[in-house]
């Protein structure tokens, strides 16, 4: 079964919350009960090697449709990435199999320069590149914020862009469990859909607590808007196996099939 956020937690966490820019979800990057992951940590094993369908929205310049800059280590500034405009695309593949382990499976970087300037999108993972799956996101940022408005990262779960840039969100393939068609411990590619922060797309909250909320975030912006991506790293990755290496792996399966059948016809 598909694991959901305990909704009567995050009410209680509003109900002590008392204002609207404390929000019940996890603080930004360097305060307790953080969850962001810096570009250093130990845990990020690999990073995103090649790209895929990258559709930049209206208005991104020249200069910022550049999706190699998405490849590789994040490098946590406000100048190496790619930017995908309102509503922008694009596709990351990996050396390797993504899987569900212990704890966050990857991260994934934006460039903001503070806490707070968050500009957002949408995650998605696939397993054959045909179907995706989208995490649950949910936004409590009440209303726009302008173009150099701000976002409280307390008021945001399961969005990339939660936190300044060299610090990544991280995201539990767990959370995806029980779809047909997605395979948790076999995923080839995640897709990055930016949000419009008009209020035109909508959140996971439930109708009965009140949702579905719209999402905010700077707009309109211009010259790189939306979501500038820096980079995708890893937690959990099967690598796959070297040519040589599959072909002595068919080839043993090949001849233990061939020892079986001797056997079975001795």
């Amino acid at each position: 079964m598909r694991k959901t956020i305990e909704f009567s937690m995050l009410l209680s966490g509003l109900l002590f919350a008392g204002t609207a820019v404390a929000g019940p979800f996890a603080p930004a990057a360097g305060q307790p009960g953080s969850t962001a992951i810096h570009m250093d940590d130990p845990s990020i094993v690999s990073w995103a090697t090649g790209y895929q369908d990258y559709r930049p929205g209206p208005g991104v310049a020249a200069a910022w449709q550049t999706p190699e800059k998405a490849l590789g280590k994040a490098v946590g500034d406000s100048y190496d990435i790619v930017t995908l405009g309102d509503k922008g695309t694009i596709t990351l593949t990996f050396d390797g199999y993504l899987y569900n382990g212990d704890g966050y499976d990857f991260a994934i970087f934006e460039n903001s320069f503070s806490d707070t300037f968050l500009e957002l999108a949408f995650v998605e993972v696939s397993s054959n590149g045909t179907d995706f799956f989208r995490f649950d996101s949910y936004s409590f940022t009440p209303s726009l914020v302008g173009g150099f408005g701000s976002v409280d990262p307390t008021n945001i779960d399961g969005l990339a862009g939660k936190y300044r840039q060299g610090w990544g969100t991280p995201f539990d393939l767990e959370l995806l469990a029980g779809f047909d068609g997605l395979d948790i411990n076999h995923v080839q590619y995640v897709r990055l859909v930016d949000i419009k922060g008009d209020g035109s797309e909508f959140d996971n909250w439930p109708a009965e607590y009140g949702g579905p909320h719209p999402i905010y975030d700077p707009f309109p912006t211009s010259g790189s808007p939306g979501f500038d991506l820096d980079a995708v790293g890893v937690m959990h990755l099967s690598p796959v196996p070297e040519p040589e290496t599959y072909a002595m792996l068919l080839a043993g399966l090949g001849l233990i099939g061939f020892v079986s059948r001797r056997r079975q016809n001795a």
